[in-house]
């Protein structure tokens, strides 16, 4: 049985196959152990699901998220998440939502992506995580970790956010990183959080902006068992607003990869479950 302080990372997919025949990125003092760089078409659909639908997702959003290749699709090395102003299943927009939900999850490591987010008023690109006990407990006791959030009124700020029963929505745990100068959606930026048993450390482009532990929570820690990842772009909501007309459409958040590591030396890789 692994313990907390063993128990570095815990997969729900076998990963010996994963990198064969291919040349696997590194970062020294972490071993890669699952990773997309989205260098073939079309969208690998043993790591990724697109999930779909509309209703506003608990957050007032606008968007409907399709299926289609016409919002999520592979493109010059890069997965391409489009948001596009048009009329589709009585929503006034159209976007997409990947996860990784029922094909991989993990516990402990170090998780990372490389995105160039969208601009422009009511955009709300994410880069983020949810406990893979969500059917079961629900939200958000399952917890969530938000390596990444943007709203497009706040072109040169990014938040990093923790929620969890006692502390979810506006009362999440949160903290923001702003840019010296120039917006997000200017460039690529790497984003990524560091997650042991007791503490949870959030970066942009190596530097470390936020470091969370049971100690800082108003509540109970809840991670302490396997997240998976989800890539989205919202349009409109409570929190950013609507799109207005500075907005310009369509948008495009771009990600260059993404990347799940374990501590070099950490334990082997626990078996999938049934």
């Amino acid at each position: 049985m692994l313990t907390p302080r063993h128990a570095r990372i815990a997969l729900v997919v076998a990963v010996s196959s994963c990198f064969a025949g291919t040349a696997q990125p590194s970062r020294s003092g972490w071993q890669l152990v699952w990773h997309d760089e989205f260098d073939g078409t079309p969208l690998d659909a043993g790591k990724w699901v697109r999930e779909t639908g509309g209703g506003g997702w608990g957050n007032g959003e606008l968007e409907f998220y399709t299926g289609r290749g016409d919002n999520a699709r592979i493109a010059d090395g890069h997965l391409v998440i489009e948001a596009r102003r048009e009329t589709f299943s009585n929503r006034d927009y159209t976007s997409a939502r990947l996860k990784t939900q029922g094909l991989g999850a993990w516990r402990y490591g170090r998780i990372e992506a490389r995105i160039q987010i969208p601009r422009g008023q009511g955009l709300w690109p994410a880069f983020w995580m949810l406990g893979d006990n969500c059917d079961k407990v629900g939200w958000p006791a399952c917890g969530e970790i938000d390596i990444m959030e943007n709203i497009g009124k706040e072109p040169s700020r990014v938040h990093g956010t923790v929620h969890g029963p006692g502390y979810s929505g506006a009362q999440g745990v949160t903290s923001k990183y702003e840019l010296g100068t120039g917006a997000f959606a200017d460039r690529f930026h790497v984003y990524a959080i560091e997650w042991e048993a007791d503490a949870i450390r959030w970066y942009v482009d190596d530097t470390l902006y936020k470091t969370v532990t049971p100690k800082d929570l108003p509540a109970r820690w809840v991670y302490d068992h396997p997240f998976f990842i989800i890539l989205n772009v919202a349009v409109g909501g409570y929190w950013p607003g609507n799109p207005d007309s500075t907005t310009v459409f369509p948008q495009t958040m771009r990600v260059d990869y993404v990347r799940v590591y374990e501590e070099t030396g950490g334990p082997a890789v626990v078996p999938p479950r049934p």
